[in-house]
């Protein structure tokens, strides 16, 4: 057989050369946990980039998609740190299947308000959500930290590391979100910048491999909306420089002056208006109309802002935006990556609740001090807070 008529499997030497191997494989592994009759496979696909073949776990029952196995091509073994685990599957069978049972009561099921509080965690998300209720938020709304793009991102080996980490991070919020609401995230691509001359730099598409983790781990993908930045606001990066100077051929690099806010919706077998239509509460939902002068395209132009604390903030006007047009008032908005809080200003602002979880000790107590402006004295002494000092009030300003 000819090179070209080998597969990239059999091109690379992988000990897994086949889509049957990899079932196999997979199969063998659900028959060790017992879930072989609950759990069937979808088409197992090979990823060259990283030498693995990823294979779709569905649920039997429902045939919707629980997780996936990632298997080692090289090695046949399993990359548990990867794949989905046995708890995880487990509990996504058990809860399709009571949504199976409850499917006939689906028409008459009461949308659910929530009744968390305005909270401050310091923490790690992944800790800090595992704590929330379940189906508690009605929106999620966060930008991600950068993939070492700055010094005081380097916390990842791996950028595979990094993706493993943000997958855990909406597998969590998918549990806490509410039925049908909606999980919106600023990212861009990251340039990494080169170490030396003999090196290229990189561009990094993070966009596209978090659209993949969406639609993995039980979101519909909804839309996606271009914030362009005012020109010049790109330079920074140094991208374009070296072909403005000489213009050859090859070394052509655009500048970038955009982001993306992907809008997510938890998957439902309800429609968008069930939302609407059943919320108990249709005084909020009239009262959180939007007015005149919204945006209607998926091109939003906001200028960026800077903050003294914060090296990587979003405009308020942003998160503004996303709060009025995928939540109502006093629903329940929640940034598992809050910084120092802007998302928790822009939903206090708009009769909204909100969930800030925040890793770094200054930039939590910063949101502390921040929430007592936001929120006035009475307010703030009602702010529920995990591992964060209390908030003294005896010298706020009102």
């Amino acid at each position: 057989m000819g090179s070209l008529e080998k597969t990239v499997a059999e091109q690379r030497n992988y000990s897994v050369l086949s889509v049957e191997d990899a079932r196999q494989i997979t199969l063998m592994w659900l028959a060790d946990i017992g879930l072989e009759t609950s759990v069937m496979l979808g088409l197992p696909e090979v990823d060259d980039r990283y030498h693995i073949w990823r294979v779709p776990l569905l649920a039997t029952a429902r045939k919707e998609r629980i997780g996936e196995m990632v298997i080692d091509a090289r090695t046949s073994l399993i990359y548990e740190a990867k794949s989905t685990s046995e708890a995880v599957l487990t509990q996504r069978i058990l809860h399709l299947n009571s949504q199976k049972n409850k499917k006939r009561r689906a028409r008459k099921q009461q949308y659910k308000r929530s009744t968390l509080r305005n909270t401050i965690a310091c923490g790690d998300s992944e800790e800090i959500l595992q704590e929330l209720p379940e189906e508690s938020i009605d929106l999620v709304f966060t930008s991600p930290p950068y993939y070492n793009a700055r010094p005081e991102y380097t916390e990842y080996i791996t950028y595979e590391e990094y993706l493993l980490k943000m997958r855990k991070i909406i597998q969590l919020c998918h549990r806490v979100l509410n039925e049908g609401r909606f999980f919106v995230m600023n990212v861009s691509p990251v340039l990494i910048r080169r170490a030396n001359r003999s090196e290229s730099s990189r561009r990094i598409a993070v966009p596209f491999d978090m659209h993949r983790i969406f639609t993995e781990e039980g979101f519909d993908f909804i839309d996606d909306i271009i914030w362009m930045k005012p020109e010049g606001a790109g330079w920074a990066t140094g991208r374009g420089r070296r072909f403005a100077a000489d213009r050859n051929p090859l070394q052509y690099k655009a500048v970038p002056v955009t982001e993306y806010v992907l809008v997510y919706r938890k998957h439902s077998a309800h429609l968008i208006d069930w939302n609407i239509r059943e919320h108990p509460r249709q005084d909020l939902v009239e009262a959180s109309k939007i007015e005149d002068g919204y945006e209607t395209t998926n091109v939003w132009q906001i200028t960026p802002t800077y903050d003294k604390v914060h090296p990587a903030v979003f405009p308020e006007e942003l998160a503004t935006k996303v709060i009025q047009y995928y939540s109502f008032t006093d629903d329940v908005v929640l940034d598992p990556f809050a910084g120092v809080g802007t998302v928790g200003l822009a939903a206090a602002k708009a009769g909204r609740r909100f969930v800030l979880i925040e890793k770094n000790p200054e930039y939590s107590d910063e949101i502390c001090q921040r929430a007592r402006m936001w929120l006035g004295k009475e307010a703030v002494e009602d702010v529920f807070l995990i591992n964060c000092p209390p908030i003294y009030t005896d010298d706020l300003l009102l």
